[in-house]
């Protein structure tokens, strides 16, 4: 009887023993709460992104060690040599083929550092480079756009809620008024917190302490594109994949190609409104001054210069510079001492009464660095325009144009009615900036100088091929005239002409670039656009334990999905 009885206890500590056998596989799930996750998106001036995760896991009671965490990507075009990752602090290696999420991604091999059932533990990522990650706006084509979405865990995976931080860091250089931010996702605040990081960059934040990490959370921003090398956007080229298919549709057979006619039509007709706008931002970009100085207000404003009067009249800003340039070599404070490469001596000291523009003007001409010049005359022009606003407040601007016209019409006419070339010369020089606004002076100028021309006494410091005597005087030129001047300041007309056209050229090519990109980057601060519709994009499958990543829209870097294990 003693013996069965050991038998009979002996069974029952065997048979718990047995039922107790689950609860050490239950620890075969995942099951962790994300207590705090902190993502740093970097836009850098390369146009590469770089990425900073932070997660604080929490390991729940009977759960399965975290021993990998599969960190999703935009795309597949990251540098795997930029990647580091470290738990509480301590170095730990990542691996692409470990990697089980959906898409492109990497696991974080967490080794000796995983988080056992119920502990705790940071883990931090950063990839340093990214590419392939901007696109264009679709509001403005001189914006980048870049839609970043958070990588996320599968649900059944975890518990509880997440204090959820998202940071934009813009490229360097920029102010906090020429990003624009898209519309956040769910629970965050509509607007981003602007501030700026350690390294002065312009920051976006949006938080929200009642997120998820089993959620993908989508946020978005552009910014100016020139901050980034052209390069560096992706670009889908639709019309030359439209003509190649013309050009392919050509060699078939006619009754092919009639087949093909319906799709053709339905392809022109969905490709001539992003076309149209296009030409529309094109055409905007030129427009430099803002529209709320358009509001009618009463009288001329009077007493602007001829500078002020073509900002106000939004003259191309290659003749504007040349209009400044004939302006400080008409007051012997600069000489062209080449054209190609264009260089200027500056005289010292500078004679007195420069206008603020002329002053900054020669301040970028100072430094030798094309780039920098560039800005310095972006930032000269931008001043000059909100000054021209300012002065305008409260006047009516469609009057004060035309006054101004007016002015410019009488100084053709003055010259156009001079009898002599010399008076000619005299009228021209007095009114050579006045005459600039004129629209159509390369046409006008060639109509009126048709005889021999006195080019003015400070014309050598303008135009170095005339100082070194590489100009042709005029043979049927007077020998003196009431003005005092010899045969040697004579011209032919068309020659004399053709060099203030060429120099407003010149200065465009060898100092400014495109007039449109550096005109466009003008008015992104003078007259920017009204803040883009958000970008629509495309999310991929939120199921399974590591989710799904689709990346369709045309203005969007997401990031795919990835998930404990």
């Amino acid at each position: 009887m003693k013996f069965k009885r050991l038998q009979i206890v002996f069974s029952l500590i065997l048979a718990l023993a047995l039922t107790g056998a689950p609860a050490v596989s239950a620890q075969s799930d995942y099951y962790f709460a994300v207590e705090r996750e902190t993502v740093n998106v970097y836009w850098n001036a390369d146009g590469t992104m770089s990425l900073d995760y932070v997660w604080d896991f929490v390991n729940q009671s009977g759960a399965h060690p975290i021993d990998f965490v599969d960190v999703g990507m935009p795309n597949s075009n990251f540098n795997m040599s930029t990647v580091q990752a470290d738990v509480n602090g301590t170095p730990i290696t990542v691996s692409r083929s470990d990697y089980q999420g959906d898409g492109s991604g990497f696991a974080v091999v967490m080794g000796s550092q995983a988080i056992p059932a119920g502990g705790r533990g940071q883990v931090h990522v950063y990839v340093g480079e990214i590419t392939a990650a901007l696109y264009p706006d679709t509001e403005d084509d001189a914006y980048a756009s870049g839609v970043f979405g958070t990588t996320w865990f599968g649900s059944q995976y975890v518990t509880g809620n997440t204090n959820l931080t998202m940071i934009f860091h813009f490229p360097p250089g920029m102010t906090n008024t020429e990003p624009r931010w898209h519309n956040a996702p769910g629970g965050f605040p509509s607007e981003p917190q602007i501030g700026s990081d350690e390294s002065g960059r312009v920051t976006y934040t949006w938080q929200n302490k009642n997120g998820n990490a089993y959620t993908q959370y989508e946020f978005g921003a552009s910014f100016p594109a020139s901050y980034v090398p052209e390069s560096a956007i992706v670009r889908t080229n639709a019309f030359g994949n439209l003509i190649s298919m013309i050009v392919s549709l050509a060699t078939d057979l006619v009754s092919v190609a009639l087949s093909y006619l319906p799709c053709l039509i339905v392809l022109l007709f969905f490709f001539a409104g992003p076309a149209l706008t296009h030409f529309q931002n094109r055409r905007r970009k030129l427009q430099y001054m803002a529209p709320k100085i358009s509001i009618e207000g009463h009288g001329i404003k009077r007493g602007l210069t001829a500078v002020e009067a073509a900002i106000l009249m939004e003259t191309p800003l290659d003749k504007v510079m040349t209009m400044i340039l004939f302006g400080l070599a008409k007051k012997n404070a600069v000489t062209v001492k080449s054209q190609k490469p264009f260089a200027l001596a500056i005289t010292s000291p500078l004679p007195e009464g420069l206008y603020d523009y002329e002053t900054e003007f020669i301040k970028a001409f100072r430094t030798e660095e094309k780039v920098e010049r560039q800005g310095l005359l972006r930032n000269m022009t931008v001043r000059l325009i909100k000054a021209v606003a300012e002065k305008i407040r409260g006047f009516s601007r469609q009057e004060t144009v035309a006054y101004y016209k007016n002015i410019m019409e009488k100084a053709w006419q003055q010259v156009e009615q001079a009898q002599t070339p010399e008076l000619k010369g005299q009228l021209y020089d007095e009114n050579l900036e006045w005459t600039l606004l004129d629209k159509e002076y390369d046409d006008r100028a060639r109509r009126v100088f048709t005889g021999p021309v006195f080019v003015p006494t400070w014309w050598s410091r303008y135009d170095p091929v005339y100082s070194g005597g590489g100009r042709v005087v005029s043979a049927s030129a007077p020998t003196s005239g009431g003005g005092g001047r010899d045969n040697s300041s004579a011209l032919p007309g068309a020659d004399f002409a053709a060099s203030v056209v060429v120099g407003v050229q010149s200065f465009a090519s060898n100092v400014i670039g495109d007039v449109t990109d550096f005109t466009g980057k003008v008015t992104n601060v003078t007259n920017p656009p009204p803040p883009p519709k958000p970008s629509s994009s495309s999310g991929g499958s939120r199921g399974g334990r590591s989710g799904g990543c689709a990346c369709a829209c045309a203005g969007c870097a997401c990031a795919c999905a990835g998930g404990g294990r």
